[in-house]
């Protein structure tokens, strides 16, 4: 029997929007999903009327979140198979532990505790950090989590890097019929850039060009198995100037999902996405997909994303 798609859910507008998009999806993989609620405290912020002999239990309000939850997903589309859970555990390890049975993770960008100014969760974050499959952050306008654009957008990874996310990137192309975006940024060589700027002429063998050719050799070698195995599916290359975690960030405005890579090192406890795959997930225009790349890091290499 095939993984679920898990849905953390929490009663809040991005958590609502979190199951609209999960159902889709799970539709579109064929796939169950499993409505998870986990709370330490299992408290949930419901209303609160004046006679405390008349306040639902704690357990009521969180059984009609939970209803909720099911009734909605239930209107997006009914022949998706549902189950539910509530844990009484840390939100962030319930759903991290539900990962490693799961197809998917699907959060949105923050929950109920969280404050209005802040662009990501801290739930978000964590789950993003940590989980052992694939995390899909919903957030960005409705035109990208409706996923009207036809594209999805991939930051490809230093060489040797990133497999995990490629493969999953061109399947969600592949499963939706839309057009795959890989993106490699470049960066012109700080002595270039101080040349032009005091009005050094140009060398004939401009660096900038060396450098965006590199990129574009990177995205060829980063696709070739995807090609081989989606030769349908429609693929646009773009070696684009700039810092990378800007370039996805703009990018994403025209895409349904961004998909980055995540390592995941031995030993080590926190934090393990890159500044790019932290800028997209505080400010992308669409759902952000974070995929864990589970072998040992390469000695050599700087960093591991676009």
């Amino acid at each position: 029997m095939e993984s679920p798609l898990v849905i953390g859910i929490d009663g809040s507008p991005p958590s609502i929007e979190a199951v609209d998009w999960a159902v889709s999806e799970a539709a579109l993989r064929g796939l169950a999903v499993r409505l998870v609620y986990a709370s330490r405290w299992q408290r949930y912020e419901g209303a609160v009327a004046q006679d405390p002999t008349e306040r639902p239990s704690e357990q009521d309000l969180i059984d009609a979140l939970v209803a909720d939850a099911v009734q909605r997903a239930r209107r997006r589309n009914a022949d998706v198979r549902i189950a539910t859970d509530v844990l009484a555990e840390d939100t962030v390890m319930a759903l991290v532990n539900e990962s490693r049975h799961a197809a998917m993770v699907v959060i949105g960008s923050r929950g109920r505790g969280g404050l209005a100014g802040l662009l990501l969760g801290s739930v978000s974050l964590g789950v993003a950090a940590r989980a052992h499959c694939p995390v899909v952050v919903v957030r960005g306008d409705k035109a990208g989590r409706e996923s009207t654009h036809g594209r999805v957008l991939l930051g490809v990874a230093d060489a040797g890097e990133g497999a995990d996310a490629t493969r999953f990137a061109f399947q969600e192309a592949a499963k939706r019929r839309c057009e795959l975006e890989a993106v490699r940024a470049w960066r012109r060589p700080v002595r270039e850039v101080l040349r032009r700027t005091v009005g050094h002429p140009r060398p004939a063998d401009d660096p900038g060009a060396y450098h965006e050719e590199g990129a574009a050799a990177q995205i060829e070698a980063a696709v070739a198995e995807g090609v081989r195995d989606h030769p349908g599916l429609a693929l646009r290359r773009s070696a684009v100037e700039g810092p990378p975690h800007k370039v996805l960030v703009q990018r994403s405005a025209a895409a349904d999902l961004v998909v980055v890579g995540a390592r995941h090192r031995q030993g080590h406890f926190g934090l393990q996405i890159g500044r790019v795959a932290h800028a997209v997930l505080h400010h992308g225009e669409c759902p952000v997909a974070v995929v864990p790349e589970h072998d040992e890091p390469s000695t050599t290499a700087a960093a591991h994303e676009i």
